[in-house]
């Protein structure tokens, strides 16, 4: 029986090449915002041989975090590997941002994770065996003008795995953090960062925690400039 894994923000760039890397040998859960949005990733997932379910979700919303892992279960009946990678970025100075624009920038980037963390958890501890990957960023440690609510909230998902960590240590599952430095996708546009590597070279870090990472690394933080 093939693993499951569970992609958030599958549609381009990161979750597409996570997505990919995982094709070969995980079934796959892949979300984005627009509905069909992930279909050109899904193909490809499937040519690698991979059983996918597409599903439209909105990382922002409580009722759709349990309409998803609903649809998965009924699905798949398990999810072995969650990747919380959906996120977006406001780029405005602090004194220009409103309050909506940061609230939102903060549900989806760690409220979202957290919704899908509290719903997939128990199924994970109760088969003693599973992997929480959340994607932050290196702006979480670094900082970033002009994305204040982009850093504050990668800044808190770190937080949610190393105390997730600290819960699950001995239950078999992993909980582990992947900070990517600039990479050459949408996001980095209008940053005045220039790409260091590739969503597929980031891709490669998650693989690896996803399918090799020992328990020796429960809550490490990745970082990966490039």
């Amino acid at each position: 029986m093939r693993p499951v894994a569970f992609v958030t923000g599958a549609s381009r760039g990161i979750g597409a090449a996570i997505a990919k890397a995982l094709a070969a040998d995980h079934d796959l859960a892949l979300t984005s915002t627009a509905r069909g949005g992930a279909k050109a990733t899904a193909k490809v997932c499937r040519q690698l041989g991979a059983e996918v379910l597409e599903l439209q979700h909105d990382a922002a919303s409580r009722k759709d975090a349990d309409r998803i892992v609903k649809a998965v279960d009924q699905a798949f009946g398990r999810v072995d590997v969650l990747v919380n990678n959906a996120g977006i970025v406001v780029r405005k100075p602090t004194v220009k941002m409103s309050d909506d624009d940061f609230d939102r920038v903060v549900a989806v980037n760690l409220s979202g994770p957290f919704y899908l963390v509290r719903r997939l958890l128990p199924g994970m501890i109760a088969r003693g065996q599973g992997r929480v990957i959340n994607v932050s960023s290196i702006s979480a440690t670094l900082g970033s003008a002009g994305a204040t609510g982009y850093c504050a909230s990668k800044w808190g998902l770190d937080g949610l795995t190393r105390a997730l960590a600290e819960e699950l240590r001995g239950t078999g599952v992993l909980a582990l953090s992947v900070l990517p430095g600039s990479v050459a996708t949408d996001m980095l546009e209008g940053s005045g960062f220039q790409p260091r590597m590739t969503a597929d070279e980031v891709a490669g870090v998650v693989r690896y925690l996803a399918t090799q990472a020992p328990a020796a690394m429960q809550g490490s933080r990745v970082e990966v400039f490039g």
